[in-house]
């Protein structure tokens, strides 16, 4: 007798993941951690330098003023860009993917304006912060540790924003998009002497791998953005 249910009644119950890069896809580095952690659920991606050779993606650098971001590029290379020249094409990615997904997810930790949706959108950036809030509000220390040293300041400011006064907050800078850990277990280690008693990771480009790392360099609790949204996925998807 076959107990299976019947291939309509599988495709009913198959739910799909929206993820959008604001580099280029497929993000081999991010989507096999992301279905490990959401079994059974399929993964569409989108990219927001889809398509574009390196002359143009070297066009969207930031300007003066801007929020420096940086991103993973097909080829497994790493691209700086500028959030302003970025905003336009993010919102294209997500009207374009939404229409075949169930929730949609922002691989950035970076802050954005806000976007046109009809799908449920999980920005990062506001989960992680307010995670690191809930968790962290007693905590005489936080340290975070974010890719470039350019977006340091704007990681305090984001993480301040919730954050009581008597919780101080330390950053350093370490690349995910590289084969070389030594630069992560250092930021870990700086932080821990500078006092942190736990260790946000702000960028989805950061790895499993990569929050091993860092515990095993600082000894210490460690937030990792990639799997804090994709929990938030799980609970969405059901």
């Amino acid at each position: 007798m076959n107990d299976m249910p019947p291939p309509a009644a599988l495709a009913r119950t198959a739910r799909t993941l929206g993820v959008i890069t604001i580099g280029q896809t497929p993000r081999t580095d991010l989507t096999p951690e992301l279905a490990d952690l959401l079994p059974g659920v399929r993964i569409a991606e989108r990219g927001a330098l889809d398509g574009l050779s390196a002359s143009e993606i070297a066009e969207l650098a930031p300007v003066p003023g801007d929020h420096v971001m940086t991103t993973r590029l097909r080829d497994g290379t790493a691209a700086v860009v500028g959030q302003e020249a970025l905003v336009r094409r993010v919102q294209a990615a997500i009207l374009d993917l939404q229409g075949e997904t169930d929730v949609l997810l922002l691989a950035c930790t970076g802050t954005f304006p806000e976007f046109i949706h009809i799908k449920p959108l999980i920005e990062p950036d506001h989960v992680l912060a307010h995670v690191v809030a809930a968790v962290a509000s007693r905590s005489p220390h936080v340290g975070i540790i974010c890719p470039l040293a350019e977006q340091q300041e704007d990681a305090k400011a984001k993480y301040r924003a919730l954050l009581p006064r008597t919780v101080a907050l330390s950053t350093a800078a370490a690349t995910p998009y590289s084969t070389d850990l030594a630069s992560l277990g250092a930021a870990a280690e700086q932080l821990r002497a500078d006092g942190a008693e736990i260790i946000v990771l702000d960028c989805i480009g950061y790895t499993a791998r990569m929050r091993s790392e860092v515990i095993e360099a600082s000894g210490l609790p460690v937030l990792l953005a990639r799997s804090v949204a994709a929990r938030i996925a799980a609970e969405l998807l059901g």
